[in-house]
């Protein structure tokens, strides 16, 4: 009789213990149930804030909750990749970042790594790059620039948006390629480095087809080839690189979407899903041939596998360039 009784409360135990393990998964407030914030590292503007916000519009409208961007420049993204690091791993911070990201670890000591302190959620789209000359320049094509640049070592000049930025790295990546010698001019910021390129302050540039489209409809800058393996919308009448001779060459940016490190899988799947339905819709891949990025949708595997790819790849350009930060 004992045992008996002893049994029954063991077994009533049980199943109360049961009962209240799943009315607190019951209770549970599915995701996303409050405001979701993504944080860019630039100024409102450009192509990377244009992303992030069709990106939020997009979880707003599919998720049923507000999606807020907030701005925070500084230090090519690592101001806003530091305070998303240190957010609740929960799905209602996130990063929407370039491939910069990766680059600031590589040449100064952060407040955090790529790959410890984030977990990908997928790629968003990317972005290719034109090479341009000042129409000064005697030079019509890749190959004529490559002969001239060769023909005056350190004679001719190249800008960038600043030290270790995209243009520098692509430009940097050209001239190991090419074997020739242009001296770097760094700005700070693509405003003042485009202002100066039309105006002939130095002769070569690397821009984003987006940036650099008018300029060429009006004939202040001179397009030789883009990079990537199809000639751009906007810039039908430039060639690629490859038809241009030099098919080694290739120099991208890509926008991808990241969470804090242990942020449950659950969540990073459904993020990852609302980015391919958004990627899916004619409308807003229209608004992105618009500014000038091409839809690139990837599973977290894929963007985290990218990301080792192009932290290598990039640490050997840091290294045989000797590139620095200020």
């Amino acid at each position: 009789m004992f045992r008996f009784t002893v049994l029954k409360i063991l077994v009533a135990s049980l199943v109360a213990f049961q009962t209240m393990l799943a009315a607190a998964q019951s209770g549970q407030r599915p995701y996303p149930s409050k405001p979701i914030k993504v944080l860019v590292g630039v100024p409102p503007g450009g192509s990377t804030d244009t992303i992030t916000r069709l990106f939020a519009d997009w979880l707003q409208g599919s998720m049923g909750q507000p999606a807020v961007v907030e701005n925070r420049p500084g230090a090519n993204t690592a101001m806003a990749a530091d305070a998303v690091s240190r957010s609740a791993p929960d799905g209602y911070s996130l990063l929407l970042a370039t491939d910069a990201f990766l680059t600031m670890p590589l040449l100064a000591k952060q407040s955090f790594d790529p790959a410890k302190d984030f977990v990908p959620v997928g790629t968003v789209g990317l972005t290719h790059f034109v090479l341009a000359v000042h129409p000064s320049m005697p030079v019509n094509s890749v190959r004529e620039l490559i002969t001239y640049a060769k023909s005056h070592p350190g004679q001719i000049s190249y800008g960038s948006s600043g030290n270790a930025g995209t243009s520098h790295l692509g430009l940097e990546k050209f001239k190991l390629l090419t074997g020739t010698n242009m001296v770097h001019i760094p700005y700070r910021g693509a405003g003042p480095a485009l202002t100066d390129a039309i105006s002939g302050q130095y002769q070569v540039s690397l821009w984003t087809p987006l940036t650099i489209a008018q300029q060429v409809k009006t004939g202040k800058l001179k397009a030789l080839a883009v990079t990537g393996s199809k000639r751009v919308p906007n810039l039908q009448q430039v060639p690629t690189f490859a038809e241009s001779g030099l098919p080694a060459y290739d120099h991208k940016v890509w926008y991808a979407v990241f969470a804090p490190a242990g942020t449950p899988k659950p969540i990073v799947d459904r993020l990852n899903a609302e980015i391919s339905k958004m990627l899916a819709s004619p409308k807003i891949r229209q608004k992105f041939e618009d500014a000038g990025v091409e839809p690139l949708v990837s599973t977290p595997e894929q963007l985290a596998s990218m990301m080792r790819s192009d932290t290598n790849e990039v640490g050997k350009l840091i290294q045989a360039a000797n590139i620095k930060i200020d």
